[in-house]
C-alpha cells in the first residue's frame, strides 16, 4: 500500500494530516512491515521531487487497527511546536467507536487508573488509584443506534496506551471487532472500529484554531453510520 493524494486531508509548509487505514502502522515495528512513515517519505519525496529524503516527523500515533485522522510534521520546527501542543492538552481529539453493548448510559465521564502488561501487550483498567497505575479521563457520548450497534463519540482527555478500548472495555462495551479487549471476534484486516474523527488546535506556526475531520472508511459497513452523524 502505498499513500496517495486522495489519502490527505490537510498540508501546509509544516504540517500534512493522512486519513490513516485501519491495518497501517505508523512507525516500523517487529512485524517489519511497510509503516505510514515510511510511506509518507516516499509520497513527498516523489510529489515535491526532492534529491533526498524528506522530513517526516512523527508527531502522535493511532494503534495499528484504528483508522482515521493522524498529523505528520514536515519540518523540525512544526515537529517540535506540535509536542509541545500535545504535552500541554491543548489538541482536541474526537474519536468514533462501535459497540454492540448497550452503554449504561447516553453520556458521561470515564476515570480510571490504567497498568501496562508489556508482556501481553495489553492495558488493565482499575477504578481506583493503583500502584504504578496512569490517571486516565475520557468523556462519551452515544449519538444513536443502528442494527443493534451503537455509535459513541469519545473525546479522550489524556492520552494513553490503549486508552479508548481499555476503558470503554471496563464499561462493559467492549469495541467491535477489538477481540484483545473482549469483543467475541476479530476485525478483517487487522482492524477494529474505532476512528480518529477529528483533531482541533491551534496551528503550531499561524497560530490560528484549526480543525480537521476525517470522514468515515468506506469498507462497506462503516459509511452506513453517516446517517447518525450531524
Amino acid at each position: 500500500m502505498e499513500i496517495t493524494q486522495e489519502d490527505v486531508l490537510y498540508e501546509d509548509n509544516h504540517l500534512i494530516g493522512i486519513n490513516k487505514r485501519g491495518g497501517d502502522i505508523v512507525q516500523v515495528d517487529r512485524t517489519n512491515d511497510r509503516s505510514m512513515e515510511e510511506m509518507l517519505d516516499h509520497f513527498l519525496t516523489k510529489k515535491y521531487h526532492k534529491p533526498n529524503k524528506a522530513f517526516v516527523g512523527v508527531i502522535h500515533r493511532l494503534d495499528r487497527p484504528v483508522s482515521g485522522l493522524i498529523f505528520f510534521a514536515k519540518t523540525s520546527k512544526g515537529l517540535d511546536r506540535m509536542n509541545r501542543l500535545f504535552h500541554d492538552r491543548a489538541v482536541k481529539k474526537e474519536y468514533l467507536a462501535l459497540v454492540r453493548e448497550r452503554p449504561p448510559r447516553l453520556s458521561g465521564v470515564l476515570k480510571n487508573w490504567l497498568i501496562r502488561d508489556r508482556k501481553k501487550m495489553i492495558t488493565r483498567a482499575y477504578d481506583r488509584e493503583v500502584k504504578n497505575g496512569s490517571y486516565a479521563e475520557l468523556s462519551f457520548e452515544v449519538l444513536g443506534e443502528l442494527n443493534g450497534y451503537y455509535l459513541l463519540s469519545i473525546r479522550p482527555i489524556t492520552g494513553r496506551t490503549h486508552q479508548i478500548r481499555c476503558q470503554l472495555a471496563y464499561m462493559g462495551c467492549p469495541i467491535v471487532g477489538d477481540n484483545k479487549y473482549g469483543y467475541p471476534r476479530g476485525g478483517q484486516r487487522r482492524t477494529i472500529c474505532l476512528h480518529s474523527r477529528s483533531l482541533a488546535f491551534p496551528h503550531p506556526v499561524k497560530e490560528e484554531w484549526m480543525e480537521v475531520r476525517a470522514p468515515l472508511p468506506q469498507d462497506g459497513f462503516w459509511e452506513k453510520f453517516n446517517v447518525l452523524l450531524s
